[in-house]
């Protein structure tokens, strides 16, 4: 084979590989994004012109319509608080409190960052769906099956993601969000 041959198939091979591994890295989460608070993951500028060209590849690559950061910060956790992979052989207790923000919610996302169908068509909680008593102190599950007041349904056995989103967050949240206090993401039982 000539070597102009050769060396231009090795220029292809390796843009392939270089630019496949470049989408499964930023496909995978939000990790790469810069900015952990325990489990959850995000970054500054997500939604605007100055946003760093892998969170910009991050953001299209999941399919995300992202806001601005004045109209929303994106948490994203792919772990619970004690550092497992979230799986849905488990079922997974949320619990947080008040975030300094116009509303927030908390959606269940596949590894690829897509809605996973559910018979009860149960993906999100929003604070809007809490009572004001709760707002301070609230719980979600995430099971198979309906428990407790506020319920995510989980309808298969793959690995999952959760994406909390602050609405209008304060500017003190938006100058602390590696810091502030966010939602606890704790196992429960588990399948084999």
């Amino acid at each position: 084979m000539h070597a102009g041959v050769r060396y231009g198939l090795l220029l292809v091979a390796g843009l392939a590989l270089g630019t496949g591994a470049a989408v499964v890295q930023l496909r995978q989460s939000f990790a790469s994004l810069g900015i952990e608070n325990g489990p959850w993951r995000t970054a500054a500028k997500v939604g605007t012109k100055d946003a760093s060209v892998a969170t910009r590849a991050t953001v299209a690559l999941r399919g995300l319509l992202a806001l601005p950061e004045r109209e929303a910060i994106y948490f994203n956790a792919d772990e619970d608080s004690a550092g497992r992979k979230l799986s849905g052989k488990c079922s997974y207790r949320v619990s947080g409190g008040a975030m300094d923000a116009r509303w927030w919610s908390l959606t269940l996302y596949d590894a690829k960052g897509y809605l996973i169908p559910n018979r009860a068509s149960v993906y999100s909680l929003g604070s809007a769906a809490l009572a004001p008593v709760e707002a301070s102190n609230w719980q979600v599950d995430i099971a198979r099956t309906r428990r407790g007041t506020h319920w995510i349904a989980m309808p298969d056995d793959r690995p999952f993601e959760l994406t909390l989103r602050a609405y209008h967050p304060s500017a003190k949240l938006l100058a602390a969000r590696g810091s502030v206090t966010l939602p606890r993401i704790e196992r429960r039982e588990c399948r084999t």
